[in-house]
């Protein structure tokens, strides 16, 4: 049992010997780029993604920048994102040289609404990304619809939700492309890593040529690419943490329903899951009604982890405000402007034992009637 003074870390990325056996192995066999190991990891994540065709490489962030490029998006189009995320889904809408359109997000799941994406429409959207933030899956039926209404494609940037779903229907699968990123602190990862998800696979297929310079065959280069490869060592450490992706899950699910259960203080809003859908809580992430600075003080002189996703919304950044401000470009966005005010993460992880989590209940309980 963890001691009372012991920190509870707000992440806990895991390796274990399995995960050490399996590098260790791959090293020795001297197959360690682009082998059977990333092959045998794109078959086993297709699973999670309803049969799709899968494509590894070496980050999140290259799943992005690789699969708009895939679909062909450059200069002149725009990508409608939200602002509420890591910098990361806007920059690769930059990357490839496309304009990034913000909006807002719903307040209960933080993911983007769709009557926003609706109304950011214009004659040069070419494509939408919404984000299964926090591992809660976005309203993808209705921006399904929306995006179907007006021809546009769909990326999911589904980062931070292995193995979410809606309705049945496991993120990474609604869209024209997937993404998924194996940092270690997401709730599978491969040291470092990505995957792209997709149905199409002339749309892999250009994937795998983007990734591995533009080959399929050594020196026969077909278009311009890039070396965005994934290792076979990241590679096999991936496939030990997708056997392990179901139980891991349900107990971050566990975690979080006796958070919510259990956490009453006034000032303190537990996370909501939409009807239908299946929150994986890579982040439990509450609302704070008052002081939050204060709050999340108490936290950390507790020894509690916790952290704010996202205190500065992607618009307000300097490489997308000061371009904004110069084009005389404003963007009204209440509910991502109120969310990174609120919001603090607590730790939800499946390393956290009872008396953590009885920990994390009284300090928050006890804060929160302060705050």
């Amino acid at each position: 049992m963890t001691d009372v003074h012991e920190p509870i870390p707000a992440a806990s990325p895991v390796i274990d010997e399995e995960e050490i056996e399996a590098a260790v192995r791959v090293l020795r066999s001297g197959r360690v780029v682009q082998g059977p190991e990333v092959a045998a990891f794109e078959a086993e994540f297709s699973e999670l993604v309803a049969g799709r065709h899968c494509v590894a490489v070496n980050s999140g962030t290259s799943a992005l920048h690789l699969t708009l490029l895939a679909l062909g998006l450059g200069p002149g189009d725009e990508v409608i994102v939200p602002s509420f995320s890591f910098a990361a889904s806007a920059n690769a809408v930059r990357l490839v040289g496309a304009d990034v359109v913000f909006a807002d997000i719903e307040p209960d799941s933080f993911c983007l609404d769709p009557a926003a994406v609706e109304a950011a429409v214009t004659p040069r959207t070419a494509a939408v990304m919404p984000v299964h933030l926090y591992g809660h899956p976005a309203a993808m039926d209705r921006i399904m619809s929306v995006a179907g209404r007006h021809g546009l494609a769909v990326v999911e940037d589904a980062c931070q939700a292995h193995a979410a779903a809606l309705h049945g229907t496991p993120v990474g699968a609604f869209g024209a492309a997937g993404t998924f990123s194996f940092y270690p602190t997401k709730n599978m990862h491969s040291l470092e890593g990505g995957m792209v998800s997709t149905a199409d696979a002339d749309i892999a297929r250009t994937l795998r040529l983007l990734r591995n310079q533009g080959m399929e065959q050594r020196y026969a280069n077909e278009i311009v690419g890039a070396n965005m490869r994934m290792t076979d060592v990241a590679a096999a450490v991936g496939r030990v943490q997708r056997a392990k992706l179901a139980g891991w899950t349900e107990r971050r699910i566990a975690n979080a329903a006796y958070l919510s259960e259990h956490i009453t203080a006034p000032n303190v809003v537990t996370p909501s899951t939409s009807q239908g859908a299946r929150h994986v809580f890579h982040q439990y992430t509450v609302r704070v009604r008052g002081d939050r600075d204060a709050f999340m003080a108490g936290l950390s002189e507790s020894g509690i982890g916790n952290a704010v996703y996202y205190p500065t919304p992607i618009h307000r950044l300097r490489p997308y405000w000061e371009p904004d401000q110069k084009a005389g470009r404003t963007w009204e966005l209440p509910e991502t402007e109120r969310a990174a005010a609120e919001v603090v993460s607590l730790p939800v992880h499946p390393n956290l034992s009872a008396h953590d989590l009885e920990r994390i209940v009284s300090t928050v309980n006890d804060l929160g009637e302060q705050s």
